[in-house]
C-alpha cells in the first residue's frame, strides 16, 4: 500500500508539474495580448496589432500542449485515484465538468478566430475575440481553483451513509472563503511568468540587434506589468492567502515558516534555517523578532502556534518540503519586485534599453517565474497533507486498490520519456517564432 500512494502521487506530481508549465503562461499572457490590441485600437499604430498576432502564436502553441498534456491528469482520476473520484466526484466533478464544458470552449474557439479570422471580422471582432480568449483562459483558472479550494476547505457538502459526498449548496462551491484568494494569487502569479517572458524576449531583441523596434516595446510592456503583478501576488493576495492558512490549517503554516516552538511574546520570522526534524529545530537561523506576528495580525506580540501544538498525525508528512518549497517562493518572490522596480526605474530614467546588464539579468530570469509558481502549487498540496479532502478524506484513501505500484512506475517511465519529447518539441517551435519575430523583418 505505501509502495502504491509513494508512486500514485510521484506520478501525478510529476504530470501536473510539467502541465502548469504552459497554463501559467497562457494566462497571464492573454491579459497582455488584450493590452496590445487593445493599444493598437486606440493608437492605430501596427506595431502593437503585430505583437498581439506573435504572442498569440506562442500562446496557441502553450495552449496546445497544455491540453495534451491535461488530458492523462483527467484520466489519474479514474486510474489511480478511482476511489477519492467515487467518493467526491459529486462535487468535484461539477467544477471540473465546467472547466471543461464553458471555459475550454471559450477559449479554444475565439482562439481560432483570432489566429484566422481578423481580415474577415474587423479590428472590433478581432479584438472581442482576443478578449474572449483572455475571460476563457481565466475562466479555467477559476473552475481549477473552486476543485482546489474545495479540497482545501470543504463547504456545502455532506456525507451519505455509504461514504460520498454530495453537495448540498451549490454556491457554496463558487464562496468559498478559500477560493477568491486563491484564485487572485494564481492569476497574478501567472502574470508575473508572462510578463518575465515578454520582457526577456525583449531583451533578447536588443542584445542580439533583432527586431529592437518590437524589443523595445516587449521589454517596456513586461517591465511594467511584471511590477505591478510581482506586487500583487506579494500584497494584497500573498498575504490573504496566508492569513487563509493560519485560519483554516494553522499546522501546515508553522510547518511554512518553520515555527516548532510557540513563542509567546510574538514570533520571528525566519530568514534562514534549515529544519531539523530530529531536534525539532532549525538549524543555522537568521530571523527578525516578532515581525511575523505583525504580518499575520497586526500586533507585534501576537501569539502564533508552533508545531508543538499539534497532534503529529495533523502536521503536514513532509514538513521540510513544504518549508524550502514557501521559502523559495518568498524568496523568488522579492527578487521579482526588486529587479522590476530597478528596471522600470531605468525606464522612468530613459536608460534601460541602453543598460546591458540589467538586460541580461531579465533574460536570465525567465525560467525563474515557473520555479516560483510550481513551488507555489507545491506549497498548497503538501500543507494539505496528509489529506486529500482537508481533515474528511485522508490521500492513502483516495488511491485506487486495483492499480499496482509497478504498473504505475511503468507508465510513470512513459510519461517521462513523452513528455521530454515534447518538450523538446515545444521549445524547437517556440524558438522559431521568436527567431522569426514579429514579422519577417528584421527592424
Amino acid at each position: 500500500m505505501e509502495d502504491m500512494l509513494f508512486y500514485d502521487r510521484i506520478q501525478f506530481a510529476f504530470t501536473i508539474s510539467f502541465h502548469y508549465l504552459f497554463p501559467q503562461l497562457t494566462m497571464g499572457l492573454s491579459l497582455i495580448i488584450v493590452y496590445f490590441k487593445m493599444r493598437f485600437m486606440k493608437t492605430k499604430v501596427k506595431d502593437y496589432n503585430d505583437a498581439a498576432k506573435f504572442w498569440m502564436k506562442i500562446f496557441a502553441l502553450n495552449f496546445t500542449i497544455g491540453v495534451v498534456t491535461g488530458i492523462p491528469m483527467e484520466f489519474q482520476f479514474g486510474t489511480n485515484w478511482a476511489r477519492f473520484s467515487e467518493l467526491t466526484g459529486g462535487i468535484i466533478g461539477q467544477t471540473l465538468a465546467m472547466e471543461g464544458t464553458f471555459s475550454f470552449f471559450l477559449e479554444s474557439a475565439f482562439l481560432a478566430l483570432f489566429i484566422f479570422g481578423e481580415k474577415l471580422m474587423g479590428q472590433k471582432l478581432h479584438f472581442l475575440t482576443g478578449f474572449l480568449v483572455f475571460l476563457g483562459s481565466w475562466a479555467s483558472g477559476w473552475f481549477i481553483l473552486a476543485t482546489n479550494a474545495w479540497m482545501q476547505h470543504p463547504v456545502g457538502y455532506e456525507i451519505l451513509d455509504n461514504g460520498k459526498f454530495v453537495l448540498t449548496n451549490f454556491s457554496a462551491l463558487f464562496s468559498n472563503p478559500w477560493l477568491i484568494p486563491a484564485f487572485l494569487h494564481n492569476q497574478f502569479a501567472s502574470l508575473v511568468t508572462s510578463s518575465f517572458v515578454v520582457a526577456g524576449i525583449g531583451a533578447f531583441y536588443i542584445l542580439s540587434n533583432n527586431h529592437v523596434k518590437y524589443g523595445k516595446m516587449f521589454l517596456r510592456t513586461g517591465v511594467v506589468f511584471g511590477l505591478v503583478s510581482s506586487m500583487i501576488v506579494a500584497f494584497p493576495t500573498g498575504d490573504w492567502n496566508a492569513k487563509n492558512v493560519v485560519k483554516y490549517q494553522p499546522a501546515s503554516f508553522a510547518a511554512m515558516e518553520g515555527i516548532f516552538e510557540t513563542e509567546e511574546a510574538g514570533a520571528e520570522i525566519v530568514l534562514v534555517g534549515q529544519p531539523n526534524m530530529v531536534e525539532k529545530k532549525l538549524d543555522n537561523k537568521i530571523a527578525i523578532p516578532n515581525i511575523l506576528s505583525f504580518l499575520t495580525y497586526q500586533d507585534w506580540n501576537a501569539q502564533i502556534k508552533g508545531m508543538n501544538e499539534f497532534k503529529e498525525e495533523e502536521l503536514p508528512t513532509n514538513i521540510p518540503a513544504l518549508y524550502y518549497s514557501y521559502h523559495m517562493m518568498v524568496g523568488l518572490g522579492t527578487i521579482f519586485i526588486g529587479l522590476m522596480t530597478l528596471a522600470t526605474f531605468l525606464l522612468w530614467r530613459k536608460k534601460l534599453y541602453k543598460s546591458k546588464w540589467i538586460l541580461w539579468a531579465i533574460l536570465f530570469m525567465i525560467p525563474f517565474p515557473y520555479i516560483a509558481n510550481t513551488t507555489g502549487w507545491y506549497i498548497a498540496e503538501l500543507g494539505r497533507q496528509p489529506w486529500l479532502v482537508y481533515g474528511l478524506m485522508t490521500t492513502k484513501d483516495g488511491i485506487s486498490p486495483t492499480v499496482s505500484s509497478g504498473n504505475t512506475l511503468f507508465t510513470l517511465l512513459g510519461f517521462i520519456g513523452l513528455y521530454f519529447l515534447l518538450g523538446v518539441l515545444f521549445l524547437t517551435l517556440v524558438g522559431r517564432i521568436i527567431y522569426v519575430g514579429p514579422n519577417s523583418k528584421k527592424q
